[in-house]
């Protein structure tokens, strides 16, 4: 399994050496990944320190920036929004008001509503997650705590302990969901609203 099994769009932007790779070995190393490409942006590119905004988005006042972090153009960062641990935000996304991502990267035209929790994953094309839903990123009821799940009858076991999920694009989220550790959402899914997929 590789993130370009469920979005081509990886591939033309700063993190493009990784479309072939499977998507919890690029989160597992998200900090070093995006530290790496912030020397290699463009100059429209606001840098400092561990920190790449480009000029053309826009970051509310109130909005929580930890570093390494990269935001792209037009991409829109809601007063209150955490963004935390290695992030990657493309073109035309937005991230609303309360809203958290850890360690994701989140492709061109993503949606996150408000009080949504992304961790470890990859968001392909033009998600949308509606307000609360979340995707979590570790098995915390559970003795091993590696990731486990099974995705086209394949058992997939991921190694790392810290893995939320690979969303395809044009996949839809609904309000209130919760997508468990370790799933694998094909281009143009669709999660019902307070729902609850495991794959683990």
């Amino acid at each position: 399994m590789k993130i370009a099994d469920f979005t081509a769009r990886l591939s033309a932007t700063p993190l493009a050496a990784y479309a072939g790779a499977a998507p919890w070995a690029v989160t597992s190393k998200l900090e070093e990944i995006i530290a790496e490409a912030i020397a290699r942006l463009p100059s429209a590119y606001r840098a400092s320190g561990d920190q790449a905004v480009h000029e053309r988005a826009t970051i509310e006042e109130g909005a929580t920036l930890k570093g390494p972090l990269i935001i792209g153009p037009n991409a829109y960062v809601a007063k209150t929004a955490y963004l935390r641990g290695g992030v990657f935000v493309d073109e035309n996304c937005i991230v609303g008001p309360g809203a958290e991502l850890k360690t994701t990267i989140m492709l061109r035209g993503s949606k996150l509503a408000h009080l949504n929790f992304v961790g470890d994953s990859v968001l392909g094309e033009g998600v949308n997650i509606e307000a609360g839903a979340i995707i979590a990123n570790y098995r915390n009821e559970r003795a091993d705590k590696r990731v486990h799940f099974t995705y086209d009858g394949a058992a997939i076991d991921t190694g790392v302990e810290k893995f939320g999920a690979i969303v395809g694009d044009w996949a839809r989220i609904g309000a209130n969901a919760v997508i468990a550790p370790g799933a694998a959402l094909a281009s143009g899914t669709i999660v019902p609203r307070l729902a609850l997929v495991d794959l683990g």
